[in-house]
């Protein structure tokens, strides 16, 4: 199934982060927080302005982004879970 996000929408894969070790002792999964990276698998077609024009988003499918930690909504299809938010809370772009 493919999701095709609408407007100024992106669907993010984050990124895992590895297994931290502080101290000799193993963190659990339970106690870990979510990786604030990703990557954009999908862009919609741009925030529609009030003049009826549309602004092209500023990020592309393939590009490691920097995102808020309570940003977007989770969503989950065919077993992989997504989150998708708005360009405006993208931070940044990791080149």
């Amino acid at each position: 199934m493919e999701l095709r996000p609408l407007h100024d929408r992106v669907v993010i894969k984050r990124l895992e982060e590895g297994e931290t070790k502080r101290g000799g002792i193993i963190i659990p999964d339970t106690a870990k927080e979510k990786p604030q990276q990703g990557s954009v698998i999908a862009v919609g077609n741009g925030k529609l302005l009030e003049t009826g024009e549309r602004m092209p988003p500023e990020v592309k499918a393939g590009d490691r982004i920097l995102f808020g930690k309570y940003s977007g909504a989770e969503v989950k299809l065919d077993g992989d879970e997504y989150l998708i938010l708005k360009e405006d809370e993208i931070l940044g772009v990791l080149e």
